[in-house]
């Protein structure tokens, strides 16, 4: 590559820095004002379950304007988003299928969603899959369908936001679900797949995150600990449980409106000189 051709990272001009935001002078008024999402957009991948939908409601609870839900089941979000227009009749909810895996559905998908709510402010990326299986006996597919999910999903969504947002030139957060497990090994389930991901998840925030500060979008994550969902339900996880609370200072797992109010923290102006930090949210587990 000539060094004509060879890109490289640009940061913004100290004589035109990020805007910094504006409050209300009342304290009560901006005490409101600063975890406010209302007049926002946001789009929440996995959003029809589990912790992207508690943080999609989160969202709505602190005033989000629109919300699309993408998700890779079609009732759930039918029924999701059903729920969710009920409770939050000010708001504008609509959701659409999608496997974030296909870069082609991914474009399309936030194509529509952003001309459907004219702009995105906020991409939550909650989609993400998960398995146990001892590293010598999983095949080619298996590794790449994990990857494909929980780490390029992830990008081609966030990339597809991104070029939206900058064509658009409005600001924008970008939130990625990490995991503990991209920063210690799993015990004593074999996970190796899963922890290669979400590792991936972690640096490319930071990647992201540095080279998109120029146009005024953050990219944070979040790294949960064991959480109280289904995917960590059932008898046969009661002794690997016994291990995890073992070594989780908090001594149990973590419910999910314990990482909801992590997510407002991003998407609002409380969170708006935070960009490329990932939030560990796990109760102790990986200080041990």
């Amino acid at each position: 590559m000539s060094a004509a051709s060879f890109p490289t990272i640009e940061f913004r001009s100290p004589t035109n820095p990020a805007p910094i935001p504006t409050l209300p002078p009342n304290p009560n008024e901006r005490a409101i004002a600063r975890f406010s999402l209302h007049g926002k957009k946001a789009i929440v991948t996995g959003g029809a379950r589990s912790l992207g939908l508690s943080s999609a409601t989160a969202l709505l609870e602190h005033g989000l304007t629109v919300l699309c839900i993408l998700d890779s089941n079609l009732a759930n979000a039918q029924a999701t988003t059903g729920d969710l227009v009920a409770l939050f009749i000010q708001a504008r909810i609509i959701f659409k299928q999608l496997d974030v895996a296909d870069e082609v559905r991914v474009k399309e998908a936030v194509g529509w969603a952003v001309d459907t709510m004219d702009g995105v402010d906020v991409l939550l990326c909650a989609a993400g899959i998960a398995g146990v299986k001892d590293s010598l006996e999983i095949g080619g597919d298996e590794w790449k369908r994990m990857l494909d999910v929980n780490l390029n999903g992830s990008f081609f969504c966030a990339q597809a936001v991104a070029k939206s947002m900058i064509a658009r030139q409005t600001p924008g957060s970008i939130i990625f679900i990490a995991s503990i497990s991209g920063h210690t090994t799993n015990f004593p389930q074999p996970q190796v797949s899963y922890n290669v991901s979400k590792a991936g998840v972690i640096h490319m925030t930071h990647s992201l995150a540095v080279e998109w500060a120029k146009y005024n979008i953050r990219v944070n994550s979040i790294s949960p600990g064991y959480m109280d969902t289904a995917m960590n339900e059932g008898e046969h996880l009661d002794e690997a449980k016994k291990i995890w609370f073992v070594r989780t200072p908090r001594a149990r797992m973590g419910s999910k409106e314990e990482l909801s109010g992590c997510v407002v923290l991003l998407a609002s102006q409380a969170g708006s000189f935070m960009t490329g930090a990932d939030l560990i949210v796990d109760g102790g587990t990986t200080l041990i």
